[in-house]
């Protein structure tokens, strides 16, 4: 362990600190990726970080598990909304679920995929290809065909 690393600091291979990229998808665009750029940190069971992305720039804080790869978030766009994450990790990067609670635009959410830098998210991956995700953030209807 270097000497700038936490004590804490995750050991899974599947929530690496440091970089990772990705895109969500959105209500109104269909299929169209719109990419992502984070650099998170997992801890003892607490994520946290930064990134940006077309709407601005904006910082993380959630929570994830191990056993179950589990993972929750909110992303905080610098003085503008949050956005609230639900996902999981099958060691392919976290895919899940992005919302936008709103009683103005309550089907404001997507899809998203997010990975370790360095790892390959593939041409042919999408969000409905053969994943075990939990039950609860599985939404048939958000998931482009």
């Amino acid at each position: 362990m270097g000497k700038d690393e936490p004590a804490d600091q995750e050991v899974d291979p599947r929530f690496p600190s440091g970089k990772w990229a990705g895109y969500y998808l959105m209500p109104h665009t269909g299929a169209k990726r719109h990419g992502t750029e984070l650099i998170l940190g997992f801890a003892g069971g607490q994520m946290s970080g930064e990134g940006r992305d077309k709407v601005g720039k904006f910082i993380i804080k959630g929570r994830y598990e191990v056993t179950t790869g589990k993972c929750e978030w909110i992303k905080r766009y610098v003085g503008a909304h949050d956005v609230h994450y639900q996902g999981y990790n099958e060691g392919k990067g976290i895919w899940g679920i992005w919302e936008i609670p709103s009683d103005h635009n309550p089907n404001w959410r997507g899809g998203f995929h997010i990975w370790p830098e360095g790892v390959t998210a593939g041409s042919d991956d999408s969000l409905h290809e053969a994943l075990d995700l939990p039950s609860e953030i599985e939404d048939p209807a958000l998931v482009p065909v």
